[in-house]
């Protein structure tokens, strides 16, 4: 089952309110992703931190299986 682009971009700015984010599938196979989030709440966060909030967000489709890999590239607005 591939995963829902849009609905994964939801729950991650459903998460982290006012946060600029991008979800690509990286493979085509859709369970492979990539999320790219800006967020302002990622200041003062470590990176660890940063990539665990945005997991967190998606963390229904881990256990459904629908997500096998997330790679996550966080940043604070400019």
């Amino acid at each position: 089952m591939a995963a829902d682009l849009a609905e994964l971009t939801g729950m991650i700015e459903a998460a982290l309110p006012g946060a600029a984010v991008e979800v690509i599938d990286e493979t085509g196979s859709g369970d492979h992703l990539r999320a790219t989030v800006s967020a302002d709440q990622f200041a003062g966060l470590s990176r660890l931190d940063q990539h665990r909030l945005v997991k967190a967000a998606v963390k229904e489709r881990f256990d459904d299986g629908t997500i096998h890999a997330l790679s996550v590239k966080t940043s604070t607005p400019a």
